[in-house]
């Protein structure tokens, strides 16, 4: 069994473990996109079909991800993050068996609800592990690497979609997860959880304790919207490429999954570089601006650079979008720092999700709004929802505190 103190390395058996889970979890978190378009096409949908259908697939798995992260953040925080991480991954293993098997489109919704559902509990449950048994100098490199590799995952996925049929991808990725439930025997809880959970008074996992406190429910809803960027650049530009290629113009072919495959390749190093830029500045949140300003010079080229060009260019844009935009593992640490720790499990598993969630329920609304006026169209659509998500998050980012030097030991009251 692991050690549950602190440990001095931020390389050791529950960061490998935590890897790992994401790397799976990000292959069926992505899957879909990659796979949009055979997927759809073989159900026998036709080209605006794939497009607006897609969107409602997708749309329903960003939802069940919504509710999933309410549901396995109060269990991380009740009953412990090792039964988040246990639960969460078999839920999802079956989900996405069970796409293997779809016939139709709303067959596929519904099952991409309840993979969204399992799908929300990895990441937050990992990092929130992670950050309690690394000690605070080295938690910021534990938790990048643990980003940086397990979004390979979609790289895999993309090349497991170019070698097999569809629905195949859907039932590997199904037993990928029930291996991983093996190696998660090996991994203890962390130390700090334990010790919360002798002091029966205090108030473990309750979810109204972030609407009770003003001062704690504006820095909960700012924790969210400092992640907004990632989902606006994964969930429009990158999957949505081959749309965007007709509008710019580009004559050949754009695969979606090739895109996604490049963006993942860039958020994988942006992940693992920004937690030495962290560490260096011993600072979350300056390293963070670092990576706005990156996503902003690439959104600027995606939108200028691109007209009449190739798919060669999408490509390389798509992968610059997702180095830029490779702070996911910093903005999941920066919400799990933010709370304490009985309510921590909740925070970290609640806030990227509804960044998530709020792809289907903000983002991509907002961007159908502006696109069907005539006189603005899909691309300068695209354009102003970036404007306005860019906006949103900037305000949340400078009114947030430094959490680069605290202490995880403390509970919220």
């Amino acid at each position: 069994m692991l050690a549950k103190n602190k440990n001095t390395t931020f390389f050791n058996a529950t960061v490998i473990v935590a890897a790992l889970g994401y790397f799976v979890d990000i292959y069926d978190l992505l899957l879909f996109g990659i796979i949009r378009i055979p997927s759809l096409r073989d159900l026998g949908l036709t080209a605006n079909q794939i497009t607006t259908d897609g969107e409602s697939v997708l749309s329903f798995q960003m939802f069940g991800l919504m509710v999933g992260g309410i549901l396995w953040g109060i269990l991380g925080d009740k009953k412990g993050r090792l039964s988040v991480l246990f639960g969460s991954i078999l839920l999802y293993s079956i989900a996405n068996i069970a796409n293997g098997f779809v016939q139709n489109v709303e067959q596929y919704k519904w099952i991409r609800l309840v993979a969204g559902i399992g799908l929300a509990g990895e990441l937050g449950a990992g990092i929130t592990l992670v950050a309690e048994v690394v000690s605070k100098e080295k938690r910021g490199l534990a938790t990048s690497f643990v980003a940086g590799f397990g979004i390979l995952g979609a790289v895999v996925a993309f090349f497991i979609k170019e070698e097999f049929h569809w629905r195949t991808c859907y039932f590997i990725g199904g037993g990928l997860g029930i291996l991983l439930l093996i190696l998660r025997i090996s991994v203890s809880e962390s130390g700090i959880y334990n010790k919360l959970k002798e002091k029966t008074q205090v108030q473990r996992g309750n979810v109204w304790m972030f609407f009770s406190d003003k001062k704690r429910w504006v820095k909960y809803i700012k924790c969210i919207l400092i992640g907004l960027p990632t989902w606006l650049v994964v969930g429009i530009m990158v999957s949505f490429s081959s749309e965007f290629a007709k509008h710019f113009g580009i004559q050949e072919p754009v695969d979606p999954g090739k895109a996604i495959m490049y963006a993942y390749i860039g958020l994988s190093v942006g992940d693992i570089l920004i937690g030495f830029i962290s560490q260096w500045l011993k600072s979350r949140l300056k390293a963070l601006y670092i990576f706005y300003g990156l996503t902003i010079l690439m959104l600027i080229l995606f939108f200028t650079i691109l007209w009449n060009s190739s798919a060669f260019a999408m490509y390389a844009v798509c992968a610059g979008l997702g180095f830029a935009s490779g702070y996911w593992a910093i903005f999941v640490t920066i919400g799990a720092e933010h709370f304490g720790t009985n309510l921590r499990a909740t925070a970290a598993t609640t806030i990227p999700n509804f960044v998530r969630g709020l792809l289907a329920v903000f983002i991509i609304p907002v961007f159908q709004f502006f696109r069907n006026f005539d006189s603005i169209g899909y691309v300068y659509g695209a354009v102003i929802t970036s404007i306005i998500v860019l906006g949103i998050t900037f305000y949340a980012a400078i009114t947030l505190d430094e959490t680069f030097h605290i202490d995880m030991d403390y509970q919220e009251e």
